[in-house]
């Protein structure tokens, strides 16, 4: 199963359906640039840390800031709609290519 997201200004935007699936009952998740391939890893235990997926509408679409990871990687100013995303269990996060470049 895929899904899209989308990622504006060093946050990423998760659709309400891809919460449900990937992610039910997750307040946080972990959020990682590798190889130009961003990863979004649920945390179970709230010590545990990781960026809140703070509600953004009543349809229940959510949005995790990490602004600190995308500027690590020099894109804080990154737009990028309709990422296709994939579970990858290997990984134990929700993965989707980035684009080489800025997209407006």
């Amino acid at each position: 199963m895929s899904a899209v997201i989308s990622v504006r200004n060093g946050s990423v935007y998760l659709p309400a359906e891809v919460v449900q699936t990937y992610f039910p009952d997750i307040d946080a998740v972990i959020v990682l640039i590798r190889d130009d391939r961003l990863l979004v890893m649920p945390v179970h235990q709230a010590t545990a840390g990781g960026c809140l997926l703070k509600l953004r509408n009543a349809k229940g679409d959510r949005v995790a800031s990490a602004r600190d990871v995308f500027l690590d990687q020099d894109r804080l100013d990154l737009i990028a709609e309709e990422l296709p995303a994939h579970w990858i269990s290997e990984q134990g996060a929700l993965c989707a290519e980035l684009p080489d470049q800025m997209q407006s």
